[in-house]
């Protein structure tokens, strides 16, 4: 019988599939809301940071490190304290000061434009980092990869000129759709988040008239359809927030893109323009996958386990059909690794060969090598849709998967396939 769609959505869900397939768990010795990571799914995790830092470096980014903690009175200075205190830990009073868990990254950031002076010619300045933040999240709300304390985030602050943020604002969100390519996301809606009555929010309405025009045009000028909704902004300004859906329809925000006229105002932060003059520069927040729990957490929804190549933890098996093969098969995974592939060779003492290819379904390629393969120095490729590619030269059949990972297509092979 085919399933329903509840069935189908359980079979899809990350935390029992990311439990079954090894990608990450829990332990009540570490807390509720901490998951940690194991290796297949430490695979997914970089693979999606490299992904997101290389596409920063191509985009004119600069990358930095800041900590995890800061001073109380930065929290203060940025607002996050008496706005968004709630969902902060608790400070920890060390040496007679009181040190905090940073609930956001843009307070570091700001500190760090602040170092040094700038002028009108370093602008956009485009600082990125992939950062951890913590978040006291209540223990009714949290759940697998999706709502947890310790957030890995993918963060980015542009310091530019306001007749510069359209533009900017504008690439951020070329950036995002991009991501959703490569990684095979369909956004399910674009959000212009307003604020609402009764939340906590700078009282500046000035500037959030200003940042909320800004938003408007850029999501008018790139033709994307979206609703505004009010009660779902920052607390310091308005914001794009691309919504995915998982298989229940349930709805998160996974990128962002942020307007932000207020932390510049409150650090202080300035640029010479060429008039010789001193301005404030405005910051532009945006992240392109949101944090990198939540968006493994889609991956594994989205593709049921079965990623893109170049996301998968195991690119490539090398199932010889007998003993006899098995020295070849491991030659050839070594061969494999040392080309940047990750690839493995499973043989014959795991099980039959069909048992085999049971067990690698979610591997991208599957190369099995027989005796005739190992002699004539060929391979027979199965693709994990089910297709089966004719012996090839094992140059050639790795030189076509290499080229595929390094575009990160998410086709699995453009060839013919028999």
């Amino acid at each position: 019988m085919p399933r329903t769609d509840r069935e189908e959505n359980a079979v899809h869900d990350h935390k029992r599939l990311g439990r079954e397939l090894g990608l990450f768990d829990t332990d009540p010795l570490i807390g509720a809301g901490l998951p940690y990571w194991l290796p297949d799914g430490a695979v997914v995790r970089h693979t999606v940071e490299e992904y997101i830092r290389d596409a920063e470096r191509r985009a004119g980014y600069r990358h930095v490190c800041s900590p995890v903690l800061g001073k109380r009175e930065l929290y203060e200075i940025s607002g996050h304290w008496s706005h968004y205190g709630d969902d902060m830990f608790p400070p920890m009073d060390v040496g007679g000061e009181q040190i905090v868990l940073r609930p956001s990254l843009c307070p570091h950031h700001a500190v760090i434009y602040r170092s040094r002076a700038h002028s009108y010619r370093e602008l956009p300045l485009r600082m990125a980092e992939l950062g951890g933040m913590y978040r006291s999240e209540l223990s009714g709300v949290l759940g697998g990869l999706t709502r947890v304390r310790a957030i890995q985030l993918n963060d980015a602050h542009i310091f530019c000129s306001v007749d510069q943020v359209a533009g900017e604002a504008s690439g951020a969100l070329e950036m995002i759709r991009g991501a959703y390519r490569a990684l095979g996301i369909a956004p399910a809606r674009y959000r212009l988040s307003l604020p609402g009555p009764g939340g906590k929010y700078v009282a500046a309405p000035e500037l959030w008239r200003r940042a909320t025009a800004l938003l408007t045009d850029v999501l008018d000028s790139s033709g994307l359809p979206y609703e505004a909704v009010p009660g779902e902004a920052a607390f310091y300004g308005p914001k794009i927030d691309v919504q995915v859906a998982d298989g229940a329809g349930r709805e998160t925000t996974l990128s962002t893109v942020q307007v932000d006229f207020h932390q510049p105002e409150r650090f202080d932060l300035q640029y010479v323009g060429a008039d010789g003059a001193r301005h404030r520069p405005v910051m532009v927040h945006r992240s392109i996958v949101g944090s990198v729990e939540r968006a493994v957490a889609h991956l594994i929804e989205q593709h049921g386990g079965a990623f893109p190549a170049w996301l998968a933890p195991t690119q490539l098996v090398v199932l010889p059909v007998s003993e006899a093969e098995a020295d070849c098969a491991e030659a050839l995974a070594r061969r494999c690794r040392d080309l940047g592939l990750r690839a493995e060779a499973v043989g014959p003492e795991v099980g039959s060969l069909a048992a085999r290819v049971r067990q690698s379904r979610l591997v991208p390629y599957q190369g099995v090598l027989g005796s005739r393969e190992a002699a004539d120095g060929t391979l027979a490729l199965r693709l994990r849709d089910g297709r089966r590619l004719a012996p090839a030269a094992v140059a050639d059949v790795l030189a076509r998967v290499l080229e595929l990972v390094a575009a990160r297509s998410v086709e699995l092979w453009e060839e013919e396939a028999v």
